[in-house]
């Protein structure tokens, strides 16, 4: 009788044992971490509203964060009471991608020109497209908490051009 009880014992023991490691092994990890975008959190410095204001006219562009992974942002151009260009702007996370997205009214059928980072670091940010024409390469360079300069190059009716717009942020 002891020896059978010993063994019952021993196979309980065993059972329990067996269950408790399968049951945590299908445990999902305790720790939960949240995905990183480290090339939109370099990006933060942007978020806020940028002005350009000369003889020439006004120039605008606001940021704002969308989300963990977007931006969205919107860039105009006012000579007296007309805006004479205007551009809505995505900067996103694609997978290992950060792209600036451009749409332009009556530009490329209204459709949006993807430029993808191609170098980065907390002052400078580069985004090319050599497919397109102008701009095909955009850079932002933070100057100041309150300043940046923003560069576009390309070519334009044959020729390389390239524009500077200083701004000062003013929100």
């Amino acid at each position: 009788m002891k020896k059978t009880l010993t063994y019952l014992t021993t196979c309980i023991l065993i059972s329990v044992m067996s269950c408790k490691e399968a049951h945590d092994s299908k445990l999902p990890p305790m720790e939960i971490t949240a995905k990183k975008y480290d090339a939109v959190e370099n990006a933060n410095w942007l978020i806020g509203r940028w002005e350009n204001n000369s003889a020439e006219g006004n120039f605008s562009e606001f940021w704002t964060k969308a989300n963990d992974s977007t931006f969205q942002g919107e860039s105009y151009f006012v000579i007296e009471k007309d805006t004479v260009f205007g551009e809505k702007v995505a900067l996103m996370q694609r997978g290992t991608d950060f792209i600036y997205e451009a749409r332009v009214a009556k530009q490329n059928d209204e459709k949006p020109v993807p430029f993808k980072l191609t170098s980065s670091s907390e002052k400078e940010m580069v985004w090319e497209n050599p497919s397109h024409d102008y701009p095909n390469k955009i850079v932002y360079n933070k100057v100041g908490n309150d300043s940046l300069v923003a560069n576009i190059f390309g070519i334009k009716d044959g020729k390389e051009k390239s524009e500077t717009f200083k701004m000062k942020k003013v929100q």
